[in-house]
């Protein structure tokens, strides 16, 4: 509709990037433009991604003066002398304060008239005002019109050139893969770099601190039984029941279509300390009528006979109570279903 504007935001009060943002960093801005548009190209090509936003766009006209330093020198002009003359000329410089009821209104002297100047008046400046032989500025610069960056953004001190888009269908690591395939497909210029940030580089980074956090659980789940047992040989037989209870998390996740997020690290880490119960009850008891005397394989046959029906208690009330969770009553139930589905997968296998 006439007058109607809209545009696609995230909420300000979320501090969460873009699903995926590809950032091209290198100092030249028309090489960042160049790259930019031929990447936001082929992005468009593709049917995964949609909104795709890019920071490089074309800003207001801009007068642009280049010196001719060689030239400057000849005449006995500092480069830097010139510029600031240019600048007061333009800008104004400070003459004096207006004090009208309490405030202070700035009067500024200055040659040229921002609102209606022509780019001949700006050549025509005087840059040597108190020398007998006045030079223009056109005699020791070149001043053409021409349209600058909108923004320059910088990413660590480096310029760059970032590229937003959300999905329009898939994960979020799938449209993570596409985009370094178009990324190593696209010639870059010297000095000129791309990668893909956002929120897959977040999740990236989440994946790592709870893969360091899996490991932590399990070494602090062998040290407890490792001082229960007072053995260092038993806690390794129960903890053989964790890659037991990956696999079922993994055919849980592979027959349910549910991909691979945090939350379902979450519920795999959850495992580390759920599973091994069931090892634990059962190894504690052969170790029991080992003392007693009895020979291995008819304490682990008797051991099995007693505990089973613990053992299947157990899993079988931690299994039917996430079973709502896992099928996904309520609003916001899709964050809290993959950890349900993980949990009962793996707690599943590993008991059988």
């Amino acid at each position: 509709f006439p007058g109607v504007q809209y545009e696609f935001s995230r909420p300000s009060l979320l501090s969460f990037a873009s699903p995926l943002q590809i950032e091209i960093s290198g100092y030249d801005l028309g090489g960042l433009a160049k790259v930019s548009q031929s990447v936001l190209e082929t992005m468009s090509a593709s049917d995964r991604f949609t909104d795709i936003k890019t920071t490089v766009e074309t800003g207001n006209p801009e007068i642009q003066i280049v010196f001719d330093q060689e030239r400057a020198a000849k005449l006995g002009l500092a480069v830097r002398d010139i510029a600031d003359s240019v600048v007061a000329n333009v800008r104004g410089e400070l003459a004096t304060r207006y004090t009208w009821r309490d405030k202070k209104i700035d009067v500024l002297v200055r040659s040229v008239d921002t609102r209606q100047s022509s780019i001949e008046e700006i050549r025509r400046l005087i840059v040597n005002p108190s020398s007998e032989r006045p030079i223009t500025l056109d005699a020791v610069a070149t001043v053409t019109v021409s349209h600058g960056p909108s923004e320059i953004r910088r990413v660590a001190q480096d310029r760059v050139a970032i590229i937003s888009a959300n999905l329009a269908y898939g994960d979020l690591g799938a449209a993570a893969t596409e985009a370094g395939d178009i990324l190593s497909k696209t010639p870059m210029p010297a000095g000129i770099s791309a990668n893909v940030s956002g929120q897959s580089e977040e999740m990236q980074n989440s994946f790592r601190s709870l893969q360091f956090a899996l490991a932590l659980a399990v070494f602090l789940v062998y040290l407890v039984m490792a001082s229960q047992f007072e053995s260092l040989i038993h806690p390794f037989v129960i903890l053989f029941t964790i890659p037991l209870a990956l696999v079922g998390a993994v055919l849980a996740l592979f027959i349910t279509g549910t991909a691979v997020n945090i939350v379902v690290f979450i519920g795999v880490i959850m495992l580390a300390g759920i599973v091994v119960n069931n090892a634990i009850v059962l190894v504690d008891l052969i170790n029991q009528l080992r003392i007693q005397g009895k020979e291995r394989f008819e304490a682990i046959f008797e051991a099995g006979t007693a505990r089973l029906r613990p053992i299947l208690m157990t899993s079988l009330t931690t299994t039917l109570g996430l079973l709502p969770m896992a099928i996904g009553f309520g609003e916001g139930s899709e964050v809290r279903t993959p950890m349900a589905i993980t949990v009962i997968g793996g707690l599943a296998v590993s008991t059988l």
